[in-house]
């Protein structure tokens, strides 16, 4: 009868063993989702396996063989395949399924010379100042109020989280 089970892929190549699994008429399940990846300093949104080198595979193994799924192109092996494979329910597939076709991704605004930020990490943590301009090596200057004057300073960017607007009605 036929059930789903998990096979894990070789790193990077889930697609590859799902084009291969096809070719061989087996169905499968790659669940994507899109989330922000910042890539040579520039946020761009990319659409990543929700599982790295995993994959849900949906067959037979009275029909299909296990060994011709273990040599298909870019698979390595089924998870808890030893004498007796364990399925997984139905269930836990539909309710993926549609969690990820709800998924929506969580995009960073990146920040503009004048917003607000707080240091979450440092020798400045939970202090505020002011967003100024971005540099290489994630890095960034921020004007920084100490002592009474306004300085001018580097810092990591991973430091700094913007702070809400919030407005007055």
């Amino acid at each position: 009868m036929k059930s789903w089970y998990l096979l894990y892929c070789k790193p990077r190549d889930e697609v590859r063993a799902q084009q291969n699994l096809a070719l061989q008429e087996v169905e499968s399940y790659l669940p994507m989702i899109t989330q922000q990846k910042t890539v040579r300093n520039k946020s761009q949104m990319v659409t990543v396996p929700l599982f790295p080198s995993y994959l849900f595979i949906y067959f037979d193994p009275q029909v299909t063989s296990v060994s011709k799924i273990h040599n298909t192109r870019g698979a390595n092996r089924i998870v808890g395949c030893r004498e007796d494979m364990t399925p997984i329910d139905d269930r836990i597939i539909s309710a993926l399924k549609r969690r990820v076709q709800g998924h929506v991704p969580e995009v960073e605004k990146p920040l503009s010379k004048g917003d607000k930020v707080k240091f979450i990490d440092g020798p400045f943590k939970d202090l505020e100042a002011i967003f100024d301009e971005n540099n290489p090596d994630k890095r960034c200057h921020v004007l920084f109020t100490i002592m009474g004057q306004q300085k001018r300073i580097l810092v990591e960017l991973d430091n700094l989280q913007a702070i809400e607007n919030k407005t007055d009605s």
